[in-house]
C-alpha cells in the first residue's frame, strides 16, 4: 500500500511539475468565433473546429507558420434576430510562449450541414485583438476534402508578405483558379471564366436559340462565371439549364447570399408576385383582359394614398394600417404619381428624367444639326420649325449657345426594327432634341420616329412638335403618343445598357479576376471586396430568371429576342476609360475641362441633379481611394513591382473582357495615378452609378405609363383607319398604345423587387464591421471619407429645398435622393426608392 501510494504521489508531483512548465512555455489566446446560423438550423457546435497559423514565428518543417492545436467550439451563446440566429463561441487556444501574432485561421466543419461564419476575433498576451472578417459559407469537410483557412485583416503587398505566411498565400490563390475543367459543386471555391452561352435554350426549340456572347467578333461580351454544367443535347455550344423551377445555380460560396440576404430577397419577391398575380386571376374572368380600360383602373393597382388628416383629439394610426384596410394585394404608390397623378405627361417633368429620373446617363449635348445617323441618313428635323420654341434663337445658335441636347436612341435601334416590329410590338428609332431654357429646365422641341425603309430605300421619319396655342387638342395628342415611343425606346435602353451590362455585366469579370489574381491579404482586394458583395449571385439567378430566352426582360420590353444581341452591339462602344463620371460627362459634352475643379470638370448648367451630386460623391472617392493606395505604394515602380496587381490587371483585360483586349484606351497600370484612377472608376460603378440606375426603377416605372416598356401601336398616320380610331377615343388609343394588362402588372412588380434595399443593406462609407481592418492609419483614413460623404448629404438636403434647382423635384415633387450617401446610417428600414448608395451591385 505504502509503495501505491507513494507511486501515485510521484506522478502527482510529475504532473504538476509538467503542468507549471507549461503555463510557464506557453500562452492562452482568447478567441470569439460568430456564426450566422440559416433559418431553422444551430450552430455547429462540437462538430467544428478551429487552428491558428501564426503570422510571424515560421515552423522550419512545414515551411508555414507554427499551428496552434485544435479547438473545438463549444457552449456557444445565441442570439436571434428576426428569426435568424446568431451564435457566438468562445474559445482558449493554448500556444507556445514563442508562437507570435496569429495570421490565418483554419476551420474544420465535421457537421452534416454548411454554416455562415461572419467573425473571428482572438487576443494575443500583449492586449492585441487580431481580427477576421470571414462572411462566407463553410462546408462539410466530407464534400470540400479540405479545411478552411481565413487571413487575418491586416494587408500585404505580395513582397511584404510575412514568411510564415508566403506559403498559404500561394496555395490558396492556386486553389480558387482551379483548372477550367469539370462541373462546379456548390461548394467549390474556384473561379474561372466562360461565354454567355446559358441565355438560350435550343433545348426547348428554335423560339429559344440566343445568339452566344463572348468569345466572337460579332457578338463581343464580358466574361462571366464558369459554372461547368453540361452542353445542351441539342446543341453542344450551349450550356444546359438548371431543373424547371430551380434556382440552383453554381456561386461560389464566397459569393453566395448570407442568411440574411436569401430571406430578405424571397420574401420580396414573394411579396411582388402575390401584388401581381391577384389582379392577373382577376383579369381572366374579363372579357376583355388584354388593355386597360382607364387610367384610374392602372391607378387601381396601388394602394391609395392617405390624405386626411386626423382631427385633434384622433390618435394617429400606425403607418401599416391603411396598407392592410387595402388588402395585401396592392402594390405601394409610386412617387411619380403620389403627389399629382398627372405630372407625369407634362413636357417639364418628361424632360426633367432625363437629368434626374431612372436613366439620367444617356442625354448629350447636341454637337452637330441636324443629327445624323452612322450610315449617313439625314434626319428630317431640319425641316421642322422649332424657332418658337427657342427663345428667339435658331437651332445653329441655340447649339453654339451649348443649349442643345438629345437623347438619341436612333442609330443601336434601327438594325433590329425590322425583327422587333412583329405581332403586338410596334416600336420606332428617336431622337428626342431638347433646349435649355433660362431657369435650366429643359423642354422637348422635336421628337423624331424612324422606321427602317426598303433595303435601297430611305428610312422613313416623322416628326412631331409640341402643341402650341394655334393647334388644339389633336397635335397635344399625338405629341403624348410620340413621347411614349421614346419612354419605351428609353426604358430598353436603361435595363438592358445602363443597369445591365454597364453595372452587374461588365463588373463581373473583374470580380472573377481579383479573386484568382489578388489574395485576400492583398490591399487592394481588402479595399475592393465590399464593393463585389452579392454580385455574382444576383447575376447569375438575372441570367437565368431576367436575361434569358422567354425572361422577364423578353417579356416586357420592346426589343424581345434581340434584347441581348442589342446589349452586345453596344458593348462595342464600351470604354472602361470613360466610366468614371467625369469622363463620362466630357465625353457627352454635359461637362467641360476645369483643373481647378475638385473633379476636374464643371458642368455645363448646376442644375442637372445626378451630375451634381455624383460629382461630390466621386470627388469623395477618389480622395478616398488615393488615401488608401499611397497607404501601400509609395511610388509608380511600388505599382509596377507587384506581381499580384499586373496579373489581376492582365487578367481582366486579356481575359474578363477579352473581346477588347486589343483596344489601346486600357490603362497600362504602371503608375499609382493610374491605380487611383481605376480603382476610382471601378467603385464609382458598383456604387454609385449602380444607385443612380437602379433604386429609382420603381419610382418612375412603377407607374407603365410614365415609362411603358413597350408599345402596341405607331403614331397613326392622317387618313387612316387607325388616324379614325385616334380621333374618335383619344385615351382609349393611348391605353390601348401601351402595354397589355398582364406585361403593364409584372412590369410594377418587378421594378418593386429590383428597386428595394433589404434592411442590411451596407452603404458607401460604411463596412459591415467595424474592424474591417487591423491597420489603424486606414481606419482613421476611412472615417474621413464617412465625414465626407455625410457633409455632401447636407449639401444634397439643401440643394433639394432650393426653389432656384427645378429639376431636384420638378412637376411630380419628387427630390432627387439617389445619390444621398446613407452614410450617417448604420441600418435602416427596407424600402423602395430609398435613400442610400448601396457598397456593391447586390439587387
Amino acid at each position: 500500500m505504502q509503495e501505491y501510494l507513494r507511486t501515485v504521489q510521484g506522478r502527482i508531483t510529475d504532473s504538476i511539475v509538467l503542468g507549471t512548465v507549461m503555463s510557464i512555455n506557453s500562452h492562452i489566446i482568447n478567441g470569439e468565433v460568430v456564426i450566422l446560423a440559416s433559418h431553422g438550423q444551430a450552430g455547429p457546435g462540437k462538430s467544428a473546429s478551429i487552428r491558428l497559423y501564426s503570422a510571424t514565428e515560421l515552423d522550419p518543417k512545414t515551411s508555414r507558420g507554427k499551428l496552434s492545436k485544435e479547438v473545438r467550439l463549444k457552449h456557444g451563446r445565441s442570439k436571434k434576430d428576426k428569426g435568424l440566429k446568431t451564435v457566438t463561441y468562445r474559445v482558449k487556444i493554448r500556444v507556445d510562449t514563442e508562437f507570435g501574432i496569429p495570421g490565418a485561421l483554419v476551420i474544420n466543419n465535421k457537421h452534416k450541414n454548411k454554416f455562415f461564419l461572419q467573425s473571428a476575433s482572438f487576443q494575443v498576451p500583449s492586449g492585441r485583438t487580431i481580427h477576421f472578417d470571414c462572411n462566407s459559407w463553410v462546408y462539410p469537410v466530407k464534400k470540400t476534402n479540405a479545411d478552411r483557412i481565413f487571413f487575418s485583416n491586416m494587408s500585404y503587398l505580395p513582397n511584404q508578405t510575412p514568411e510564415a505566411l508566403e506559403e498559404l498565400r500561394r496555395e490558396e490563390l492556386s486553389c480558387l483558379r482551379g483548372d477550367g475543367t469539370g462541373k462546379r459543386k456548390e461548394w467549390d471555391r474556384i473561379y474561372d471564366y466562360d461565354y454567355y452561352n446559358d441565355l438560350g435554350n435550343p433545348d426547348r426549340g428554335e423560339e429559344h436559340v440566343r445568339p452566344v456572347l463572348g468569345g466572337n467578333a460579332s457578338y463581343p461580351y464580358p466574361r462571366r462565371l464558369r459554372t461547368g454544367r453540361p452542353p445542351s443535347e441539342n446543341d453542344p455550344s450551349y450550356e444546359s439549364k438548371p431543373g424547371m423551377m430551380s434556382l440552383n445555380i453554381f456561386v461560389p460560396p464566397d459569393e453566395q447570399f448570407n442568411p440574411r440576404k436569401l430571406p430578405a430577397l424571397l420574401s420580396n419577391s414573394i411579396q411582388s408576385a402575390v401584388h401581381f398575380l391577384v389582379p392577373e386571376a382577376r383579369s381572366l374572368l374579363r372579357d376583355d383582359s388584354d388593355s386597360f380600360d382607364s387610367f384610374d383602373e392602372i391607378r387601381g393597382l396601388f394602394a391609395r394614398k392617405e390624405n386626411r388628416k386626423p382631427a385633434s383629439d384622433e390618435q394617429p394610426k400606425k403607418k401599416t394600417s391603411h396598407r392592410k384596410k387595402q388588402g395585401l394585394t396592392k402594390f405601394p404608390l409610386p412617387q411619380i404619381i403620389a403627389e399629382d397623378e398627372w405630372a407625369w405627361k407634362s413636357d417639364v417633368e418628361f424632360a426633367r428624367q432625363m437629368l434626374a429620373g431612372a436613366n439620367p446617363v444617356r442625354i448629350q449635348c447636341l454637337q452637330e444639326f441636324p443629327p445624323l445617323s452612322r450610315s449617313g441618313a439625314l434626319s428630317s428635323i431640319e425641316e421642322a420649325d422649332l424657332e418658337p420654341n427657342l427663345e428667339g434663337l435658331t437651332p445653329e445658335q441655340a447649339m453654339l449657345q451649348m443649349r442643345m441636347f438629345i437623347l438619341d436612341h436612333h442609330d443601336h435601334l434601327m438594325p433590329f426594327l425590322d425583327r422587333v416590329n412583329r405581332k403586338d410590338v410596334r416600336a420606332y428609332a428617336s431622337r428626342t432634341l431638347l433646349f435649355l431654357r433660362e431657369d435650366s429646365t429643359l423642354k422637348p422641341v422635336a421628337i423624331e420616329l424612324s422606321l427602317p425603309g426598303t433595303p435601297y430605300g430611305m428610312e422613313f421619319n416623322r416628326v412631331f412638335l409640341p402643341a402650341l396655342g394655334s393647334r388644339g387638342d389633336q397635335e397635344a395628342a399625338l405629341w403624348q403618343l410620340a413621347k411614349a415611343h421614346v419612354s419605351a425606346n428609353d426604358c430598353a435602353y436603361h435595363h438592358l445598357i445602363s443597369h445591365w451590362l454597364h453595372t452587374h455585366a461588365v463588373v463581373e469579370p473583374f470580380i472573377i479576376a481579383t479573386r484568382r489574381q489578388l489574395s485576400a491579404m492583398h490591399p487592394i482586394h481588402r479595399l475592393l471586396d465590399p464593393h463585389f458583395k452579392d454580385t455574382i449571385h444576383i447575376n447569375a439567378l438575372a441570367r437565368l430568371i431576367l436575361m434569358n430566352s422567354g425572361g422577364m426582360l423578353e417579356t416586357i420590353l420592346f426589343t424581345k429576342k434581340v434584347s441581348m444581341e442589342l446589349s452586345s452591339m453596344l458593348y462595342k462602344e464600351w470604354r472602361f476609360d470613360e466610366q468614371g463620371l467625369p469622363s463620362d460627362l466630357l465625353k457627352r459634352g454635359m461637362a467641360i475641362d476645369d483643373p481647378s475643379s475638385p473633379a476636374g470638370v464643371q458642368l455645363l448648367f448646376e442644375d442637372y441633379p445626378y451630375a451634381a451630386d455624383g460629382l461630390e460623391i466621386w470627388t469623395a472617392l477618389k480622395t478616398w481611394v488615393t488615401d488608401f493606395c499611397s497607404i501601400f505604394y509609395r511610388d509608380d515602380s511600388s505599382v509596377q513591382s507587384d506581381e499580384e496587381l499586373q496579373a489581376w490587371w492582365s487578367e481582366i483585360r486579356n481575359v474578363g473582357h477579352g473581346d477588347k483586349k486589343d483596344e489601346t484606351w486600357w490603362y497600362d497600370m504602371r503608375t499609382l495615378t493610374e491605380l487611383i484612377e481605376a480603382i476610382t472608376t471601378l467603385i464609382w460603378i458598383t456604387s454609385a452609378l449602380h444607385a443612380s440606375v437602379a433604386s429609382g426603377q420603381y419610382t418612375y416605372a412603377g407607374f407603365p405609363p410614365n415609362r411603358p416598356g413597350l408599345c402596341r401601336r405607331f403614331v397613326p398616320k392622317e387618313g387612316t383607319f387607325e388616324f379614325g380610331q385616334f380621333l374618335r377615343e383619344t385615351d382609349r388609343y393611348y391605353l390601348e398604345l401601351l402595354p397589355g394588362r398582364s406585361d403593364m402588372t409584372l412590369m410594377v412588380a418587378l421594378m418593386e423587387v429590383l428597386s428595394r434595399h433589404t434592411s442590411h443593406e451596407v452603404y458607401l462609407g460604411q463596412r459591415s464591421l467595424p474592424e474591417w481592418t487591423d491597420n489603424g492609419v486606414i481606419l482613421q483614413k476611412f472615417a474621413n471619407f464617412n465625414g465626407n460623404l455625410r457633409q455632401i448629404e447636407e449639401r444634397i438636403l439643401e440643394r433639394n429645398k432650393d426653389p432656384n434647382l427645378k429639376n431636384r423635384f420638378g412637376p411630380a415633387k419628387i427630390p432627387y435622393e439617389l445619390l444621398y450617401p446613407n452614410a450617417s446610417n448604420a441600418e435602416r428600414a427596407p424600402g423602395n426608392a430609398g435613400k442610400g448608395i448601396p457598397n456593391s451591385i447586390s439587387i
